[in-house]
Order: structure tokens, then sequence, then C-alpha cells
């Protein structure tokens, strides 16, 4: 079973560093160290980031070993350095990053060979503390991958297309209320803001089967939705004024349609797509629109994980079983959301679409800790974020890779945040 687990802990790793290299080599070194927005680091700085947080948990923590680099630790502490100051520290340099990750994944590798996994010793225990690095920095490749969506210059990503619609996924469904268990108690790798497993009760909701599509935003648009503050909230109405919000991030107006840049290209808007790009407050003004409402993170996951025919709570909306490349658009193996309807063997017992992968999708409920919540492995990860204005969103992106996306996973981020690949889809009271 150890040497199961450790094989399977080193293939993640090498291919989350696979997926690093390839978008950090996509460009040249200049374009590593440009800063593409005030909203998100320079690539060179999320490149050693990785490496120092893996050189922190991996090597000296786990392993005992000496440091490699302590003295670049305040540098790539992301509490300490706000993102658009980073470009001014005195960071590595791209050759200089690139040898200190190696360095360190050399050292990793050792401790993974020699390492004991010891139940009793919690950070080891199925093997958490590797699952928690490769989740880190493949939610850093998600950021990089959104950094490359803010850079200007030619295109250097490729991928195919996304699949094509097999069915027709729209409407909504019912959601029979009742209890349902929350959160996880078993998914070795989940993080802490995850657990515990815990029930809630529901009452009956209908959930649209899909996502918002661009088609269906678009028609918010025509009909003067961003110049109607009755369907925005005050919050949202100061911020659309203030930003200068008059359509989701990268779209243009192309005659009497709309295009988008994407990773460098500019093309049509496909209509039959989940819109991306937008804030929480656009969502939530586009579901006043049309007469329904964002739905609460406990809805989001009850739609996702509940099976009606057994009452218990799956890992994904299709059961236990890992995402394969037939369940969900996941770990940029396509530089777009997929239609409504292109993953049919994704959808849940219910009849709803496409929940995992594609999009983020914001849901109405802010970022607190679930009852009987206790930190681990460290504060910062999740609870120093509780509160505020955070809201969550569910559910992962075509940019999310599959160690970093399940049911029960929750990502948070500022209702004015639209640079991440961000979409919703709506609900409404039974």
């Amino acid at each position: 079973m150890s040497q199961d687990l450790r094989l399977t802990i080193a293939a993640e790793l090498e291919r989350t560093r696979a997926r690093t290299a390839l978008l950090t080599d996509a460009v040249d070194d200049d374009d590593l160290t440009q800063q593409h927005s005030p909203l998100m680091s320079p690539l060179v700085w999320d490149l050693a980031h990785v490496g120092n947080q893996e050189e922190l948990w991996l090597v000296r923590d786990v392993g005992g070993r000496e440091p490699v680099r302590r003295d670049i630790d305040e540098l790539y502490d992301a509490f300490k350095h706000a993102r658009r100051d980073r470009p001014a520290l005195p960071l590595l340099d791209p050759a200089e990053a690139r040898a200190y990750v190696a360095q360190v994944r050399d050292k990793a590798l050792d401790v993974l060979d020699r390492v004991r996994f010891e139940p009793e010793r919690r950070l080891l225990d199925g093997g958490f503390a590797f699952g928690m690095i490769v989740q880190h920095e493949q939610q850093h490749d998600e950021t990089m991958l959104a950094t490359h969506q803010l850079r200007a210059g030619s295109p250097v990503l490729t991928a195919p297309p996304p699949p094509q619609p097999d069915v027709a996924a729209t409407g909504e469904v019912l959601v029979p209320g009742g209890r349902f268990v929350m959160g996880t108690d078993t998914d070795p790798w989940a993080l802490d803001n995850e657990r515990p497993a815990h029930p809630v009760d529901v009452p009956s909701f209908f959930i649209d089967v899909a996502a918002v599509t661009n088609g269906q935003y678009a028609a918010f648009i025509d009909a003067g939705g961003y110049d109607d503050p009755r369907w925005w909230s005050p919050g949202g109405w100061a911020h659309r004024r203030e930003a200068g919000l008059v359509a989701p991030l990268h779209w243009v107006r192309d005659g009497d349609s709309w295009a988008y840049r994407r990773f460098g290209r500019v093309e049509r808007v496909r209509m039959d797509e989940p819109v991306v790009h937008v804030c929480w407050f656009e969502a939530e003004a586009y579901a006043a629109w049309a007469g329904k409402r964002l739905p609460t993170e406990a809805e989001w996951e009850k739609a996702a994980r509940h099976d009606p025919a057994t009452g218990r709570s799956r890992r994904f909306p299709w059961g236990d079983d890992p995402p394969g490349a037939e369940h969900a658009n996941l770990g940029q193996r396509h530089l777009a959301p997929a239609p409504a309807g292109g993953y049919p063997a994704g959808a849940s017992p219910l009849g709803v679409h496409q929940l995992i992968g594609d999009v983020w999708e914001w849901v109405s409920s802010g970022f607190h800790a679930y009852p009987g919540f206790a930190a681990f492995p460290y504060r910062e990860y999740s609870e120093v974020f509780f509160g505020g204005d955070y809201r969550v969103l569910r559910g992962g992106s075509f940019g999310t890779d599959a160690a970093a996306c399940r049911g029960t996973f929750r990502n948070w981020d500022h209702p004015i945040r639209r640079q991440i690949f961000s979409g919703f889809r709506c609900a409404r009271d039974a």
C-alpha cells in the first residue's frame, strides 16, 4: 500500500511540474519577469513560490532536511507582499528560479522515497503533505494560466477545442428538500475548509441544468441590464459604476454581436458556452433580472453530490471515480469552457450538467468555517479568510486540475474579481 501511494504521489508531482514548465517555458524571460496585471504576480514569482512551499513542507518539515534557500523565504511569502508590489522585490531570475525548483524537487523525491506514511502523524496520513503540495502547485498553475489570459502579445498556448454538445442541457431541475451530508471526513487530500462532514437540511429548490451561457448573458446586456439599478445590489451598483462595467471581461463589440480575446486570439463569442470572467456582482444582477437567484453553497453541493436513490453524498456528480476526460473539462486540456451539454457522462443523478470543470461557479454564500472546523496544517490556508466580503466559488474551471477539484472543494474570492475563470448558474425556491 505504501509503495502504491509513493508511486501515485511521484506521478502527480511529475505531472504537475510538467504543467508548470509548460506555462513558464511558453514565454521568454522578459515575459516571465513582467507584471501583466497588478492583480497578478510575475510568472517568475509563482514559479519560485511553488518551489519555496515545497521546500518548507516536504524538505524541511516532513523530511527534516537542511534548508535549500532560507534567505528567500520572506520574498515568496504570499502574506508579506501584495501582488502589485512583487515586481519590485529582488526575486530570483528565471534561470535561478528554475534551478531552485529543480533542486528542491530532487530533495523532495528523496524524502518521498524514505518517508513512512504514519497515520498517527496527520501530515503524513494518506500522503496529505504531498497532496497539499500537488494541489498548491496546481492552484498556482491555474493562476499562471489566468496571467496568460491577461498578457498582451501573440498567442503562445495551444489546445484542441472542447467537445461539442452531445445532449440538450437547458431548463432547470427540482432538487428535493431534505438532509444531506456536506463536506468530507474521508477524502485523504481534502483541505481543512472542506472538513468536517456534517448534515445540512436544505429545502426543495430548482437549479439550472447548465451554467448561464454567453447567449443568455448577452440577452441581459441587450435588455439594458448594466444600466438598470433594479437588478443590482447597492454594493454591486456602486462597483458597476466605479469600474465602468458594461460586459464580461475581455468582451468587445463586434458589429451587432460580441467578440472576446482569449489567450491572444480574438474570436466571436460562442453563444452556447458558459459565460466566463464575470464577477459576483454581475452574477447576482443577472440572476435578479432572470427572476432567480444564485444558489447557496449548500444547495450547490447537494445538487453536485447527493444521490437521491441511496441518500449518500458522492465525491463527484457522476460517482466516486476520479474525473476522466469524458466527465469534465479540467486540467487545461482545452483553453475554453465547453458548450452546455458537452459532458453528459459527468451529469448528476438528477440531470444537472457540468457542475465540475468549465467555469468556477459563484454561489450566494460567504466563506465561513463548517461546524467543528479545525485549522490544519496552518491557519493561513483558510481560517484567516473566513468572514469579510469573500464569496465562494465551486466546481472548478477548464484551468483547474483534477487533483485540486472535487465535489467538496471550496474556492473563494472578493465579489469584484473577474480575472479568474468564473461563471455561475441560477437557482430559485421551489
